[in-house]
Protein backbone atom coordinates (compact mmCIF):
# COMPACT_ATOMS: atom_id res chain seq x y z
CA UNK A 1 0.00 0.00 0.00
CA UNK A 2 1.23 3.72 -1.14
CA UNK A 3 1.96 5.55 2.09
CA UNK A 4 2.30 9.45 2.55
CA UNK A 5 6.16 9.17 3.76
CA UNK A 6 6.68 7.61 -0.25
CA UNK A 7 4.85 10.99 -1.42
CA UNK A 8 6.59 13.15 0.20
CA UNK A 9 9.85 11.35 -0.66
CA UNK A 10 8.83 12.04 -4.41
CA UNK A 11 7.16 15.64 -3.67
CA UNK A 12 10.94 16.70 -2.63
CA UNK A 13 11.36 19.20 0.51
CA UNK A 14 10.35 22.79 -0.75
CA UNK A 15 7.89 23.66 2.26
CA UNK A 16 6.53 27.41 2.22
CA UNK A 17 5.96 28.95 5.72
CA UNK A 18 4.95 32.17 7.41
CA UNK A 19 4.00 33.33 10.93
CA UNK A 20 0.69 34.02 12.61
CA UNK A 21 1.51 37.41 12.71
CA UNK A 22 2.66 37.94 9.36
CA UNK A 23 -0.12 40.26 7.35
CA UNK A 24 -2.62 38.41 5.12
CA UNK A 25 -0.85 40.50 1.97
CA UNK A 26 2.62 38.93 2.39
CA UNK A 27 1.00 35.90 2.13
CA UNK A 28 -1.14 36.55 -0.58
CA UNK A 29 2.45 37.83 -2.29
CA UNK A 30 4.32 34.85 -1.31
CA UNK A 31 1.69 32.14 -2.02
CA UNK A 32 1.40 34.13 -5.96
CA UNK A 33 5.04 34.15 -6.62
CA UNK A 34 5.42 30.67 -5.59
CA UNK A 35 2.84 29.27 -7.25
CA UNK A 36 1.45 27.39 -3.87
CA UNK A 37 -2.08 27.27 -2.62
CA UNK A 38 -1.08 27.08 1.27
CA UNK A 39 1.04 28.05 3.30
CA UNK A 40 2.10 26.23 6.72
CA UNK A 41 2.11 28.46 9.79
CA UNK A 42 4.48 28.26 12.11
CA UNK A 43 4.02 29.54 15.96
CA UNK A 44 7.38 29.40 18.05
CA UNK A 45 8.42 26.21 16.38
CA UNK A 46 5.65 24.14 15.92
CA UNK A 47 2.67 23.65 13.47
CA UNK A 48 0.43 26.61 14.30
CA UNK A 49 -2.19 26.35 11.26
CA UNK A 50 -2.62 26.57 7.78
CA UNK A 51 -3.58 29.05 5.43
CA UNK A 52 -5.09 28.27 2.00
CA UNK A 53 -6.86 30.33 -0.99
CA UNK A 54 -9.92 29.58 0.58
CA UNK A 55 -9.62 31.46 3.91
CA UNK A 56 -8.22 34.53 1.65
CA UNK A 57 -11.06 34.51 -0.53
CA UNK A 58 -13.21 34.74 2.11
CA UNK A 59 -11.23 37.27 3.62
CA UNK A 60 -11.35 39.08 0.82
CA UNK A 61 -15.17 38.27 0.43
CA UNK A 62 -16.25 39.48 3.50
CA UNK A 63 -14.02 42.67 3.25
CA UNK A 64 -15.23 44.13 -0.24
CA UNK A 65 -12.57 43.14 -2.32
CA UNK A 66 -10.00 44.79 0.47
CA UNK A 67 -7.18 42.57 2.19
CA UNK A 68 -6.73 45.23 4.40
CA UNK A 69 -4.09 44.95 7.55
CA UNK A 70 -5.21 41.89 8.78
CA UNK A 71 -2.76 39.69 10.59
CA UNK A 72 -2.65 35.46 9.24
CA UNK A 73 -3.60 34.55 12.74
CA UNK A 74 -6.71 36.09 11.96
CA UNK A 75 -8.01 33.84 9.03
CA UNK A 76 -6.17 30.82 9.16
CA UNK A 77 -7.10 27.26 9.92
CA UNK A 78 -5.80 27.15 13.32
CA UNK A 79 -6.37 23.41 13.68
CA UNK A 80 -5.85 21.56 10.24
CA UNK A 81 -6.75 17.79 9.98
CA UNK A 82 -2.79 16.01 9.50
CA UNK A 83 -1.65 12.77 8.91
CA UNK A 84 1.10 10.73 9.26
CA UNK A 85 4.01 9.79 7.46
CA UNK A 86 2.82 5.99 8.05
CA UNK A 87 -0.65 7.21 6.77
CA UNK A 88 -1.78 5.10 3.82
CA UNK A 89 -3.24 6.61 0.73
CA UNK A 90 -6.79 5.36 1.33
CA UNK A 91 -6.90 7.09 4.66
CA UNK A 92 -5.58 10.82 3.13
CA UNK A 93 -8.20 10.81 0.02
CA UNK A 94 -10.66 9.84 2.44
CA UNK A 95 -9.71 12.09 4.60
CA UNK A 96 -9.14 15.50 2.07
CA UNK A 97 -13.00 14.59 0.63
CA UNK A 98 -14.93 14.40 3.97
CA UNK A 99 -13.25 16.93 5.57
CA UNK A 100 -12.91 18.94 2.06
CA UNK A 101 -9.17 20.03 2.50
CA UNK A 102 -7.12 20.38 -0.17
CA UNK A 103 -3.88 20.34 2.05
CA UNK A 104 -2.90 17.94 4.54
CA UNK A 105 0.07 18.76 6.68
CA UNK A 106 2.41 15.41 7.80
CA UNK A 107 3.37 15.41 11.13
CA UNK A 108 5.85 12.97 12.64
CA UNK A 109 4.60 13.91 16.11
CA UNK A 110 5.75 16.95 17.26
CA UNK A 111 7.76 17.46 13.58
CA UNK A 112 6.61 19.34 10.54
CA UNK A 113 7.74 16.56 7.89
CA UNK A 114 5.77 18.30 4.87
CA UNK A 115 2.17 18.93 3.55
CA UNK A 116 0.37 16.78 0.60
CA UNK A 117 -1.71 18.31 -1.39
CA UNK A 118 -4.53 16.88 -3.71
CA UNK A 119 -2.61 17.42 -6.43
CA UNK A 120 0.14 15.48 -5.01
CA UNK A 121 -2.05 12.69 -3.81
CA UNK A 122 -3.82 12.32 -8.28
CA UNK A 123 -0.35 12.62 -9.08
CA UNK A 124 0.57 9.22 -6.78
CA UNK A 125 -2.37 7.67 -7.84
CA UNK A 126 -1.93 8.36 -11.34
CA UNK A 127 2.13 6.60 -11.16
CA UNK A 128 1.03 3.87 -9.09
CA UNK A 129 -1.85 2.71 -11.39
CA UNK A 130 0.80 3.09 -14.49
CA UNK A 131 2.99 1.16 -12.85
CA UNK A 132 0.34 -1.63 -11.55
CA UNK A 133 -0.57 -1.56 -15.40
CA UNK A 134 2.48 -1.87 -16.94
CA UNK A 135 3.25 -5.06 -14.19
CA UNK A 136 -0.24 -6.89 -15.32
CA UNK A 137 0.84 -6.50 -18.92
CA UNK A 138 4.19 -7.98 -18.18
CA UNK A 139 2.04 -10.78 -16.41
CA UNK A 140 -0.54 -11.61 -19.31
CA UNK A 141 2.83 -11.25 -21.98
CA UNK A 142 4.24 -14.17 -19.73
CA UNK A 143 1.08 -16.14 -19.76
CA UNK A 144 1.57 -19.99 -20.10
CA UNK A 145 -0.34 -21.60 -23.34
CA UNK A 146 -0.71 -24.63 -24.44
CA UNK A 147 -0.11 -26.05 -20.65
CA UNK A 148 3.86 -24.70 -20.73
CA UNK A 149 5.20 -23.02 -18.35
CA UNK A 150 5.66 -19.56 -18.40
CA UNK A 151 9.64 -18.49 -19.28
CA UNK A 152 12.00 -17.22 -16.78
Amino acid sequence: MLKVSEILRVKGNTLYTATPDMPVSHALETMSENDIGSLVIMDHGSLGGMLTFREIIRHIHANNGQVGETTIRSIMDDAPVSVSPNTEAAEVQRLMLEKHARYLPVMDGPVLMGVISFYDMAQAIVAAQKFENSMLKAYIRDWPTDGQEPAV
